[in-house]
């Protein structure tokens, strides 16, 4: 999986060049950024379904009789609650309440967890759980080397998963009748443990992009493999290889923040809206805890989404004004964490920390795009969902 010290490649780099992929360095992997178009494949992941390689991510075990009781002291949620084979989205704070990392940790047994984080903080993640998990009964594997990950998105990846030859669930019928069913019932945020050619996939319905879709964790061998046949029993279906680039405008679209541009250890997660992720109601410790009961300052900057005019969009680090530098005072009130130019909305969108004066649905901001300031409509996020479609 790595071909020097200083750039890290996917089990399945061979796949996407043969593809014919473009790449881009993220976190210091080398990932398909676009195979065809960002247009094509943002479209396809919305009306079918595409298929993303996202081995960069990382995955560390929480093994032990006190791993629950550890997660609920080293993370902002109460994992210890959570049913085997379930999911739960979690943040590791800092002790002074900000955001180091935003996280998916799936139970995988009684006293078995797996953490996913993002590549860029696999190694503070690793060090920061060893840490904290140090008093309990718990040891803590980085297991990033040894698993591959691969998302299926869109309307039909329920059926290009059925469709796909070789799946059966672990403990279930040996030829796989069952699958369907079984996959076909699991419900968002939960995991099935299955097999794939005999080897080893953790199923979970999970994702990134505001569709239904399925993340398939299993062995680096494995990944080809299971990739190719993805590929080929949802080519009737319309499954496309889709790259970083229209997974970065489906998370946008659907109102899901990026670590290092909507969450960074300088924010508060009820800046951000994810308060609730917070459980100040469990009754043990956890770092964090006291910063995040005090809370921001009331004047703190707050994430609201920004729908534009026209089709210029703003990008990550645009101030945003409450005037247009012509009529009014010239007030700077915020800056653009993310803004694409949204292909399903057909407007430009994008997400900005504002001041809480600025942040009520309906406000008119203005965003400097390059020397012009034009305008933009504080929006409810998500932009897109699929309940509204």
């Amino acid at each position: 999986m790595t071909s020097n010290d200083s750039e890290r490649l996917s089990p399945l780099h061979d796949a996407h060049q043969a593809a014919g992929a473009s790449f881009t360095d993220f976190a210091g992997w080398q990932m398909p950024v676009r195979y065809s178009s960002d247009l094509a494949e943002h479209h396809a992941v919305r009306t079918a379904a595409g298929l993303f390689d996202l081995s960069h991510m990382a995955e560390i075990l929480v093994i032990g009789p006190e791993a629950g009781q550890a997660l609920d002291y080293a993370l902002a949620g109460k994992l210890s609650a959570i049913a085997n084979d379930q999911a739960k989205y979690s943040l590791l704070l800092s002790r002074s309440g900000g955001i180091i990392d935003d996280l998916v940790v799936y139970r995988t047994g009684d006293d078995r967890y797996m953490v996913v984080a993002n590549a860029a903080n696999r190694d503070q993640v690793v060090e920061e759980l060893r840490d904290r998990t140090a008093p309990f009964d718990t040891e803590v594997f980085d297991e990033s080397d040894d698993i591959a990950l691969i998302a299926v998105q869109g309307p039909a990846s329920l059926s290009i998963l059925i469709a796909t030859a070789g799946f059966a669930v672990e403990g279930g019928h040996n030829d796989g009748d069952d699958f369907g069913d079984r996959v076909g019932a699991l419900k968002y945020y939960w995991s099935l443990p299955a097999l794939f050619e005999t080897h080893p996939v953790l199923i979970a319905r999970t994702g990134y992009t505001g569709e239904d879709g399925f993340e398939l964790y299993t062995a680096p061998d494995n990944a080809k493999q299971l990739w190719d046949a993805l590929l080929e029993a949802g080519a009737e279906q319309g499954l496309v290889p889709a790259g970083l680039a229209s997974r970065d405008t489906l998370r946008l679209e659907a109102g899901m923040p990026l670590y290092g541009h909507e969450l960074t250890t300088e924010t508060y997660p009820a800046q951000a809206g994810l308060g609730r992720v917070v459980n100040l109601g469990k009754d043990t410790d956890f770092v964090g805890r006291n910063a995040s009961e005090l809370g921001p300052d009331a004047s703190a900057p707050v994430l609201v989404g920004l729908m534009g005019h026209g089709k210029r969009a703003a990008r990550a680090g645009y101030p945003v004004y409450a005037s247009d530098g012509v009529t009014g005072a010239d007030e700077a009130v915020g800056v653009v964490t993310s803004g694409a130019l949204s292909p399903t909305v057909g407007v430009p969108i994008a997400m900005a920390y504002v001041s809480p004066r600025f942040a009520r649905t309906g406000t008119e901001l203005h965003v400097d795009i390059r020397g012009n300031r034009l305008g933009f409509t504080v929006t409810a996020l998500p932009f897109y969902s699929r309940k509204k479609h």
